[in-house]
């Protein structure tokens, strides 16, 4: 069993501010970053450190993705998969207010050139019942889905950034589900009854649901699961979702028990650090935690 993330790599500049930038204004930093980041290198990032070998996917531009590829080297992850194109590197331009809230502001840059001949080049290597981690930014990924369906690989989705898009997107052939609260409100069309409205749509799919301060759950396709997250002030909750949904996902493939907990724990850790992929603990700190 492999488990390989086809995902995005961003360079993220990130903005320390007293509020968020509201529009026409213009405001001072108290602090500024450069860090690795994109949805796909932070979860790799946290399935590696939460103790699963991950093979990572994608492409990367050829001139700026040095800190990149040097990151994926350090934490061990198999980078043979990610290919440089004649393009800049994705980029996120990230505000942190004093509270820890964030907005983004993406590039795509090279993830939005993965095309189908990419795609078979890597799913060629792969079979059943290994998993594909994908999120909701790169391209081609209808195509990435129906392949890897077609492969009878489990297909992992996080749906972020949640757009329109997403809804045309081949859900039925999705083996797990990582959602927040709003993408779970929007892939159900409601805010009332949520999770059993997701149950009535996609049937043979699992669904972890996060949201923020709240208890999450995870349903198994028999029993709905919860947990309550750790009492934090938060720093920085960039990273949280992909924290939570590496440390998850790995506890799921190791059969932990309790990997709501687990990944609770693991999510309210990043938050204490500024950045994204630079923030996530590492499993020793995340089982320490759950001792005390």
């Amino acid at each position: 069993m492999k488990v390989i993330n086809f995902g995005s790599l961003n360079i993220d500049y990130s903005f320390t501010v007293d509020h968020l930038v509201n529009p026409g204004e213009t405001e001072s930093s108290n602090s500024f970053i450069i860090t690795c980041g994109g949805k796909g290198l932070n979860q790799s990032v946290a399935l590696k450190r939460a103790g699963i070998d991950v093979i990572h996917a994608g492409l990367v531009g050829r001139k700026d993705s040095k800190i990149i590829l040097d990151l994926l080297k350090k934490e061990n992850i198999d980078i043979s998969y990610i290919k440089k194109k004649n393009t800049n590197t994705g980029a996120a331009f990230i505000q942190v207010d004093k509270h820890g809230e964030n907005n983004i502001v993406l590039n795509g840059g090279a993830n939005h050139q993965i095309d189908n001949k990419f795609v078979d080049s890597i799913l060629n290597n792969f079979s059943e019942n290994d998993y594909i981690v994908i999120q909701n930014e790169i391209s081609s990924l209808e195509y990435i889905m129906n392949k890897a369906y077609e492969k009878k690989m489990r297909i992992i989705f996080n749906p972020s950034p949640m757009n329109e898009k997403v809804l045309s997107l081949p859900l039925d052939k999705v083996y797990m589900f990582f959602l927040n609260n709003y993408e779970s409100s929007f892939l159900a069309g409601s805010k009332k009854d949520v999770l059993e409205k997701l149950i009535s749509k996609y049937k043979n799919s699992q669904f972890v649901i996060t949201n923020g301060s709240k208890e999450c759950l995870y349903y198994d396709l028999h029993t709905i699961y919860k947990e309550s997250p750790m009492k934090i002030e938060p720093v920085d909750t960039t990273a949280a979702g992909d924290t939570f949904l590496g440390y998850f996902l790995a506890s799921y493939i190791r059969c932990k028990k309790r990997p709501l907990l687990i990944a609770n724990t693991a999510s309210g850790l990043a938050c204490l650090k500024r950045g994204a992929s630079v923030s996530i603990p590492y499993l020793k700190e995340v089982e320490d935690k759950i001792k005390e």
